[in-house]
């Protein structure tokens, strides 16, 4: 599966666009485990992206992304973006094609929020999220409180991290957690149960 995704950084290079891996991927590389999937994040916007690769589809062009289809695999290709406000604790109203950095700031956490050059085997990190990875460390990115007033489901998500990957929660992103509890009940039901069985069904469920 990685071949593929190097082969779609490249291919995106190779047409005059800068391209990275992005979110997941990068810190289950940097811990030593292996990837679930491959996200490849880009400065090509959507239309470009279905000109380079004659098998995609678009399952969130409104936010950038368009997956693509290679050797068997599937990717989610994203544009660089910046979100506008969010009005239903879960989704922005509009995004704004953006640059790296810019991407990198909306991201939920900064474990999360890396890129990485497969090219020349480089991290890309704009939000200190080698550092919390090495010190086992949640932190959401920029203000918490706001994080997770512009997805609810952020929440839940740090309580997963914390226990499948058996890290801590940052004090700071803790109490916002606390905070904003209350508001959960925005999400979906669907949403929280996916959340929860993921956690309990974690090795280290004990700490959730």
């Amino acid at each position: 599966m990685e071949q593929s995704a190097r082969e779609i950084v490249r291919r995106l290079r190779a047409a005059g666009h800068v391209a990275y891996y992005a979110g997941g991927c990068v810190r289950d590389l940097l811990s030593g485990q292996p990837a679930k999937d491959f996200d490849v994040a880009t400065d090509a916007r959507p239309d470009v992206v279905q000109k380079i690769f004659p098998r995609t589809y678009a399952v969130g062009a409104h936010f950038g992304v368009i997956v693509v289809l290679e050797n068997g695999f599937q990717f989610e290709v994203a544009t660089f973006r910046s979100d506008g406000a969010y009005i239903d604790g879960r989704h922005p109203v509009e995004v704004h094609f953006a640059s790296a950095e810019e991407d990198a700031a909306r991201r939920d956490f900064t474990i999360n929020g890396m890129f990485f050059d497969p090219e020349k085997e480089e991290v890309i990190d704009f939000v200190g999220g080698r550092g919390d990875l090495e010190r086992r460390l949640i932190r959401a990115i920029g203000d918490p409180a706001q994080r997770f007033a512009e997805d609810r489901l952020r929440m839940l998500r740090a309580v997963r991290f914390a226990t499948v990957l058996g890290f801590e929660i940052d004090a700071a992103t803790w109490d916002a957690v606390v905070a904003s509890a209350p508001s959960i009940v925005q999400i979906s039901a669907e949403r929280i149960r996916e959340e929860l069985v993921k956690i309990f069904l974690s090795p280290n469920r004990a700490r959730g």
